[in-house]
């Protein structure tokens, strides 16, 4: 049985914010953030929102972990995160 991989992104919020959070299905949780009371009460608030960084994680605690770092950064060290990964595409 494969495993399905953990992931934490940021999402870029309309007024140009940036969201972080954990998932296994970045289309979907996207998806909802947009279209779905499922999605965070922050970005209901801020629709549309867009994927604009993410990376894989071992399992649901690696994501945590990574999630509560990311959360930490100031919003340039996020916005950097995103432009390199922007320029990696």
């Amino acid at each position: 049985m494969c495993k399905r991989p953990w992931y934490v992104y940021l999402a870029r919020c309309r007024d140009g914010s940036l969201y972080a959070g954990i998932t296994t299905d970045l289309e979907r949780r996207i998806e909802e953030h947009n279209h779905s009371s499922k999605g965070a009460r922050y970005t209901r608030a801020r629709r549309p929102v867009t994927l604009a960084y993410w990376e894989i994680c071992g399992d649901r605690a690696a994501a945590s972990r990574r999630e509560h770092a990311l959360k930490q950064l100031s919003r340039k060290a996020k916005q950097s995160l995103v432009s390199r990964y922007e320029g990696n595409l």
